[in-house]
């Protein structure tokens, strides 16, 4: 599955640098997207590096993932696609 990164996840004065809310197409509500939870996330830079990730919990009630990162990601990869399996 094909995910798009849509930010860190943040607070009013502070953002969480290895968590990012992602959103998939095919999940649309929370109950789609609690099955979702524990799925392996890649995300692929142009030079080739690969970071990887968890889904560790929905966020809101539109279906949109919270993943943990195991190092931060870059503010160039908000907008970017992530690989879900």
């Amino acid at each position: 599955m094909e995910g798009v990164i849509v930010n860190f996840r943040r607070a009013k004065h502070r953002q969480k640098k290895r968590q990012m809310v992602i959103r998939v197409k095919s999940v649309n509500t929370k109950e789609e997207a609690q099955k979702m939870i524990g799925k392996k996330v890649t995300w692929k830079s142009t030079t080739g590096k690969e970071i990887k990730g968890e889904v560790t919990n929905t966020h809101g009630n539109k279906g949109v993932l919270r993943v943990q990162f195991e190092k931060g990601l870059p503010g160039q990869s908000i907008g970017g696609k992530v690989s879900v399996e």
